[in-house]
């Protein structure tokens, strides 16, 4: 008999993979070094997370072009304003042709490629393909693959037992096995009393399925050898979030740079500022 699940048991086990626990003892962003930081217009392709759309970047692309910088903030194929176009065709490699076609097209080169929940595994394979054309990369409280990996597999190890829980509660979020409902902003770290909230759940639309279930191909290392840094949203953490185990790691390898920062996942929609100088400063 098929396990019949309520909207809350679905929210924590359709994110068990990919979206937990507090990072302590770093640092947090100094706004006075960061402003510091900046040196000359950059350009920016700011790639958003499951359920959203170029919408979401609102007030942090405002911030960035009142500084000088140019901004792309394109929608993801079946999404926000390309809703219309959702079918069970669109998978992870859609959205990855995506963002390499448009910077191709546009002949963007010193990208600072940003990538936020979702929108990591996309930025990952933008990375593995056009990494010449990236001149850093930034996970904001994002997905953080590696080759072969879904964006329920993604993270710490898990049983498939586990896995299969995951696909299960997918799936219902999914009844047309196309497009997975949208979670409520309060989910997603955005108060009710949020500015915000309304328009945020105004614009979040289905998100095609079959992205979080297709496995991602890395031929070049995806964003290895760049430069790079993990924001880790942690007030408060996304429940049974994969993201608290990636910005561990981060913090822990020189390689990497991290900033955690005291805001909720969401945090272009409620830090924008804060955001924005994490970006401006990035290598």
């Amino acid at each position: 008999m098929r396990r019949k699940w309520n909207r809350r048991q679905v929210l924590g086990s359709a994110t068990m993979a990919a979206w937990g626990l507090s990072i302590s003892g770093c640092s947090h962003v100094n706004a006075g070094s960061l402003a510091s930081a900046k040196s000359g217009p950059k350009t920016f392709l700011l790639v958003h997370g499951a359920w959203h759309g170029g919408w979401c970047w609102r007030d942090v692309r405002a911030q960035l072009e009142t500084q000088g910088h140019k901004v792309w903030t394109p929608t993801l194929t079946g999404l926000a304003d390309r809703a219309h176009l959702l079918s069970p065709a669109i998978g992870l490699d859609t959205h990855i042709q995506d963002i390499t076609t448009l910077i191709a097209f546009h002949n963007l080169t010193d990208i600072i490629l940003v990538g936020h929940s979702y929108g990591g595994m996309v930025v990952t394979g933008v990375a593995d393909r056009m990494k010449e054309r990236v001149s850093a990369i930034v996970y904001l409280d994002a997905a953080l693959p590696k080759d072969g990996d879904t964006m329920i597999t993604q993270g710490p190890p898990r049983s498939p037992e586990i896995i299969q829980q995951t696909q299960s509660a997918l799936a219902n979020l999914a009844p047309d096995g196309i497009g997975m409902a949208a979670f409520a902003p309060e989910f997603l770290g955005i108060p009710k009393d949020h500015p915000s909230y309304s328009w945020v759940a105004a614009n979040l639309t289905p998100h095609p399925l079959k992205t979080w279930l297709d496995p991602i191909k890395l031929q070049s290392g995806g964003s290895i050898g760049l430069p790079r840094t993990y924001v880790h949203c942690t007030s408060p953490v996304l429940p049974n979030s994969s993201f608290p185990y990636h910005a561990a790691k981060a913090a822990s390898d020189p390689s990497w740079t991290y900033r955690p920062l005291r805001t909720g996942h969401d945090a272009m929609i409620t830090a924008p500022e804060a955001v924005a100088r994490i970006l401006m400063a990035s290598k």
